[in-house]
């Protein structure tokens, strides 16, 4: 590859970019910022003149990250249409679609250890993202007895503690994980499990 030093015209998109493949093939640790300036065609020095370190360059994929899957989710959720429980499942998929789709973002997202509380900008947007789902957790609640009715925080928390078991164990390709049934059917299913279980009003969901 070709250097392209200092007057590259977007380095710092360039080094996020690098980052991820990296991420996806090694691991948010499993790289050095001389690789990912090798892999962008700068010198290690340019990395500086943007980022800090690994875990700020990280940081920003994570934050990229963020932005796509939020966006996402708002789509697959449609404002609750055509129902609530359609609206709430839709947001399911996405997650699975999202991490498929988006491998590097996914890991430095949910697998690095950076603190969301990193910066403004990465707390807002983890924030929207998680505020969908709480969102979509909220709408459905009401269709359940409110004896059996959890907190939605604590509803919502589930679905994604589901979500990511899903994804970890079975939509990412990790080696001796497959599964007899697709992902989607698998959350699918589970969701429903956990929905009946609590008494889910199912005729105008």
């Amino acid at each position: 590859m070709p250097k392209r030093g200092y007057h590259h015209g977007n380095l710092r998109q360039a080094l996020v970019d690098a980052a991820l493949v990296l991420i996806e093939e090694r691991g948010p640790t499993g790289f050095t910022l001389s690789e990912a300036a090798k892999r962008a065609g700068v010198t290690p020095a340019a990395v500086y003149r943007h980022f800090e370190g690994r875990e700020d360059l990280i940081a920003e994929a994570a934050l990229q990250g963020y932005r796509i899957f939020a966006d996402l989710m708002e789509f697959a959720y449609a404002d609750g249409k055509p129902t609530d429980l359609a609206a709430f499942e839709a947001t399911g998929r996405a997650y699975l679609a999202f991490a498929r789709k988006y491998p590097g973002h996914y890991v430095a997202m949910f697998e690095s250890g950076i603190s969301l509380q990193r910066t403004p900008d990465l707390n807002a947007a983890a924030t929207r993202a998680n505020g969908v789902l709480e969102q979509a957790a909220v709408a459905l609640c009401q269709h359940i007895p409110a004896d059996r009715r959890p907190p939605p925080q604590m509803f919502s928390a589930h679905i994604w503690a589901m979500s990511h078991g899903v994804v970890e164990l079975f939509a990412r390709g990790t080696p001796g994980t497959k599964s007899p049934f697709p992902p989607e059917d698998l959350l699918e299913t589970g969701i429903g499990i956990y929905l009946r279980g609590l008494g889910l009003l199912a005729k105008d969901t």
